[in-house]
């Protein structure tokens, strides 16, 4: 039995708009909260400043015997005159032993601030390993050019997806394609903005190229399903674009379904195995990949069905250009 796509469809924009909603709300947060003040939790690249990530040398002696107290670091944040800094836990499992490390995000500290810094932190809560050190500094200007770098190719993608389809096919297909690829980069931010809260993620500049990544790999699933349509179409001109809609994404569903699993077993492995540099970076390819997937099958194909049907448009994509 053939799967219907339309018939559900209003459970699939339930679903959508549910996660949407819940990314929205998450966002309202983080910019409302003095610490993030943004959609997104943002890292360094974008605000400028220093990053020093400090882990507890488990070494010595009793030096790791209780968690790092997040008081204590603030406390001395306080007398370097740096009581708005960022402070961030990062308990990791090495297989031995748990590391302890603490992050801190701060204005830009010159070498003697961040010796200081460093060596009160050490008296206070403990001895740090000095393979465990990392220090990380990037001016505010350097940070806002990153950001608006990349906003700006997000937005010039968007712009030239759409010309590009309004061209290969018709506006309404153009426009619920752009529709559904917003519906992707949403839930992946939605998403991000909820681990931002709740397990402290932050986004840098490869999450701009990851959402990139994720408009290219959607649009490619909606035109191959918008190029079935025209051919069913094609074929039998007089079928109700309900029904069009269905045998589309009925003869692409299995191309669509492997296309994405297959994507989506490396990205797994780099996820788990990857290290924490890349870590993010697949985690969100592995979002967006599956947003983007579900949006060609779910989302692009049933509006523009129930566009047509509402505005009982005959169906004459036959004429269109190939």
């Amino acid at each position: 039995m053939a799967f219907s796509v339309i018939k559900q469809r209003n459970l699939w924009w339930a679903i959508s708009s549910a996660i949407i909603l819940a990314g929205i709300i998450a966002m309202g947060i983080s910019w409302s909260r003095p610490d993030i003040g943004a959609p997104l939790r943002p890292a360094l690249d974008f605000v400028g400043g220093t990053r020093l990530q400090l882990e507890l040398d488990c070494s010595v002696p009793n030096n790791c015997d209780g968690p790092i107290d997040i008081a204590q670091v603030r406390e001395v944040l306080a007398t370097q005159g740096l009581a708005n800094s960022s402070i961030q836990l990062l308990d990791k499992d090495s297989g031995k032993k748990d590391k302890q490390i603490v992050s801190i995000r701060t204005k830009t500290l010159n070498v003697e601030e961040r010796t200081n810094l460093q060596s009160a932190l050490s008296q206070k809560i403990g001895a740090f390993d000095p393979k465990g050190i990392q220090i990380d500094t990037v001016g505010p200007t350097v940070g806002r050019q990153i950001f608006i770098s990349g906003l700006t190719a997000l937005l010039l993608s968007f712009a030239g997806i759409t010309v590009y389809l309004t061209f290969r096919f018709k506006f309404d297909y153009a426009f619920f394609a752009f529709v559904a690829l917003f519906h992707d980069v949403l839930i992946t931010v939605g998403i991000f903005s909820i681990l931002g809260l709740v397990l402290g993620v932050e986004v840098d500049s490869l999450f701009l190229v990851s959402l990139l990544t994720i408009v290219g790999f959607s649009v490619n699933d909606t035109v191959v399903i918008y190029d079935r349509v025209r051919e069913v179409i094609a074929r039998n001109p007089d079928l109700h674009i309900n029904q069009v809609v269905d045998d589309a994404v009925n003869q692409t569903l299995t191309r669509s379904i492997n296309t994405t699993l297959t994507t989506l077993l490396p990205l797994t492995c780099i996820f788990l195995f990857g290290g924490d540099t890349l870590k993010y970076f697949a985690l969100a390819l592995l979002v967006g990949f599956i947003a983007g997937a579900y949006s060609s099958i779910f989302i692009a194909s049933t509006m523009l069905a129930w566009w047509r049907d509402r505005k009982s448009d005959p169906v004459t994509l036959a004429t269109e250009k190939e």
